[in-house]
């Protein structure tokens, strides 16, 4: 799915595409869960920078890829180029990679579309990776809970502090689904994590309905600069 070249099983990688593909492995910060190149750089607490000087809302973050050139040939087409079938590998490493998070799961949410944006795309990738997820974990899934309440801008050219500020109050648990997060440990699905803005404000949303704690689940995270 990554070149083209033929598998014995459909949506696995080529043994040349596995060997490029970066896999987050420890060490990584205990919360937003970036990779380290060393275990020194954690501290004490195991937490990156940005952790520490913010800390976010949710308790942990974990990804499956470094968002480098092969995690992109596998998102960017399957986030914008009606490459659904994609969900075939990037859900299966999310499960291999963080089985823990899914094990303490009550429930998987993926974060959501605003709907205009959903009517252009006419599907939501995270929604897919989360139905993907839900169905070999066998843990129920809530594809509509958190809604957009407001269409944003791309975060793509903003900085932390922008990107907070653009995704602020821009998401809802929906009157209709808060009895099935009250009390729940929710983990959240998305697809790619830069800044941890929008994870953050659509965890808040889940606990201020009542969720008990929120964790989130990537296909990809964005190595911090300052740790590289």
């Amino acid at each position: 799915m990554s070149c083209g070249a033929p598998v014995d099983v459909q949506g696995r990688l080529c043994v040349d595409c596995f060997r490029l593909t970066d896999f987050i492995t420890e060490p990584c910060c205990a919360r937003c869960g970036v990779p380290f190149t060393s275990a020194a750089q954690g501290g004490p607490d195991r937490r990156c920078p940005s952790s520490r000087e913010t800390p976010p809302l949710f308790d942990r973050a974990r990804a499956a890829l470094r968002y480098g050139n092969q995690a992109r040939r596998l998102l960017l087409p399957f986030k914008h180029a009606d490459w659904t079938e994609n969900t075939r590998v990037l859900a299966p490493h999310m499960a291999r990679a963080r089985a823990a998070l899914l094990r303490q799961a009550d429930v998987l949410v993926p974060v959501p579309l605003h709907r205009r944006r959903l009517f252009l795309r006419r599907y939501n990738q995270t929604a897919l990776l989360a139905h993907g997820l839900a169905r070999a974990a066998r843990k129920p899934v809530l594809p509509d809970a958190p809604a957009r309440t407001r269409a944003t801008s791309s975060l793509g050219d903003k900085s932390a502090a922008e990107r907070a500020a653009e995704v602020a109050g821009s998401f809802a648990v929906r009157a209709s689904r808060i009895a099935r997060v009250v009390g729940w440990r929710v983990l959240l699905i998305d697809d790619v994590i830069t800044s941890g803005a929008a994870a953050n404000a659509c965890a808040i949303a889940l606990l201020a309905a009542g969720a008990a704690a929120v964790d989130v689940l990537l296909a990809a995270r964005v190595p911090d600069p300052r740790l590289t």
